[in-house]
């Protein structure tokens, strides 16, 4: 059977992908789950690599040898805390790989009709090539011998039928359309990710921010799009291929620069859906079974974790991908009375005399590094008999299972780490609740403010319990820029200060 290899081990790859994506939905499994990963992408490599097409093989290998040596460079210098900015800016180039896949297409496209126009054919039948016009002569010029001086990609447009053809147009117009909005979508979401340190031209951010017209612009730049693409398809030309991707450019600059950032945790997980689609767009136009596969793996699994995240959040999954369509009005409530400082002795005191304890970890405890901090503090802690649980949020730092893969980094035993509606009913019988680096998650205006941005979003009601400890390094606001009347309940003390200096200064009173 032709090219039996290649099949055989695009489907043990997929399987390998399947099972990955399996094995990451738990702990104990997610270790042997990325060897599953790599496995199937090494596979998958090696068949491309020796399948059908194959050749250019100084080119490739330079690519990817170069492509891993940047890969291992950010896999072992970019901070944990740096993970959410990095997963957007690599989402981007999978935006832009489509783009240029698509526009290649159109070229190849172009470049087979052109040829068989001059040589009197056209794209073959169901039957074969046939003679166009019918009965002219080819001077010994066949439709073979033209093919087969065409590239590998050209060889595959080639014997493609009319109707084909009609589909890969198809097919190019929705991968570059998708990935011209999941280029410039995950470009302002890796600068509201990394903020100063984005080293961009231009700084933004983390505000919802459109464009006078707003939405109507979106709309209109959408219903341009369709019309443009119903030109491209009724032979428009390569202009408004051009003109479309334009307008998938504006999109994803607009869509994204229009989400604030207590959502930026679903718009990390909808970019990366957008990207798996533009990967599937690409696998249809390349004619590969395995891009396609993978693509539609990662779209579907990512546009299914942005809807249990947006449950999560008590948002509208729709009024997220459409760029914060609609939201609450009004003047937000003012928060009264004044945060209260605790020193080291006193939190020691308090927890030297609790019998139960809630930690709930944040993006401030990954940027202090305190994770191993905090997992010394609870080992001490149950070593005196004290029940000691995690608390963690669904959107719980800046990328879904931030925080649990922290914990496991530090060795946190996976069995005290809870989900939020497993914990929510437990604080009421909590002795103290330890808030380290969050804001948003355990902020009561959720539930109290109708005018607050985050109107709505479930979140760990940590001021239930007896005391509430937080540490943060000052007064400020959280990421997404909202005051939190947590910080000025009568049963919470503000521990100040960077979270890992806190956390040593505190363990040795710990007796």
């Amino acid at each position: 059977m032709e090219n039996a290899f290649t099949i055989a081990a695009y489907v043990v790859a997929a399987i390998l992908f399947i099972l990955s994506l399996g094995g990451l939905s738990g702990q104990e499994s997610a270790k042997r789950a990325v060897w599953y990963g790599i496995v199937g992408m090494a596979l998958a490599v090696l068949a491309t690599l020796i399948g059908p097409g194959s050749g250019l093989w100084l080119l490739s290998l330079i690519l990817i040898v170069g492509g891993g040596l940047v890969g291992y460079q950010l896999a072992t210098k970019v901070e944990m805390t740096q993970m959410p900015e990095l997963v957007a800016i690599m989402h981007s180039l999978v935006g832009l790989a489509a783009v240029f896949v698509g526009f290649n297409a159109d070229l190849m496209i172009n470049s087979v009709t052109t040829l068989f126009a001059e040589n009197d054919l056209q794209f073959p039948t169901a039957d074969g090539w046939t003679l166009y016009p019918p009965g002219a002569d080819l001077a010994n010029v066949t439709a073979a011998t033209l093919v087969s001086e065409l590239s590998s990609f050209g060889q595959l447009v080639a014997k493609k039928t009319s109707v084909e053809i009609g589909i890969l147009r198809v097919e190019l117009v929705l991968g570059i359309w998708i990935g011209a909005v999941t280029f410039t979508g995950s470009v302002i979401a890796y600068a509201k990710l990394a903020g100063n340190s984005s080293k961009l031209p231009f700084e933004i951010d983390t505000s919802a921010k459109k464009l006078p017209g707003g939405h109507f612009l979106n709309a209109g730049a959408a219903a341009l799009s369709v019309i443009l693409a119903i030109m491209y398809l009724s032979n428009g030309g390569t202009f408004t291929l051009v003109l479309l991707t334009l307008l998938g450019l504006f999109i994803g600059y607009h869509l994204i620069m229009g989400i604030g950032g207590a959502d930026m945790p679903v718009v990390v997980s909808m970019l990366n859906s957008y990207s798996g689609w533009a990967a599937a767009a690409i696998g249809f136009s390349l004619g590969n079974d395995l891009l396609i596969v993978v693509g539609a793996l990662v779209g579907s699994s990512g546009a299914i974790l942005s809807y249990i995240m947006c449950k999560a959040m008590n948002r509208s999954f729709v009024s997220v991908i459409l760029g914060g369509f609609g939201g609450p009005a009004g003047e937000q409530m003012a928060v009264e009375g004044e945060q209260v400082a605790i020193d080291a002795d006193g939190v020691a005191t308090a927890l030297n005399e609790a019998d139960s304890v809630i930690i709930i970890p944040g993006y401030g405890m990954a940027v202090a590094q305190a994770q191993t901090a905090v997992a010394e503090l609870v080992r001490k802690l149950r070593a005196k008999g004290k029940n000691v649980r995690f608390a963690i949020h669904p959107v719980a730092g800046r990328l879904p299972g931030h925080m649990n893969v922290l914990l496991a980094e530090a060795k946190v035993p996976y069995d005290i780490v809870m989900e939020m509606d497993e914990i929510n009913d437990d604080f009421p019988d909590t002795d103290v609740a330890i808030v380290i680096g969050s804001n948003d998650i355990v902020n009561p205006a959720a539930q109290d403010d109708p005018n607050s941005p985050i109107a709505g979003m479930p979140v760990l009601e940590c001021w239930k319990a007896k005391q509430v400890f937080v540490s943060k390094r000052g007064q400020g606001t959280g990421y997404s820029g909202i005051e939190n009347p947590l910080f000025f309940k009568d049963n919470t003390r503000m521990f100040y200060g960077d979270a890992k200096a806190s956390l040593d200064a505190l363990l040795p009173k710990i007796d």
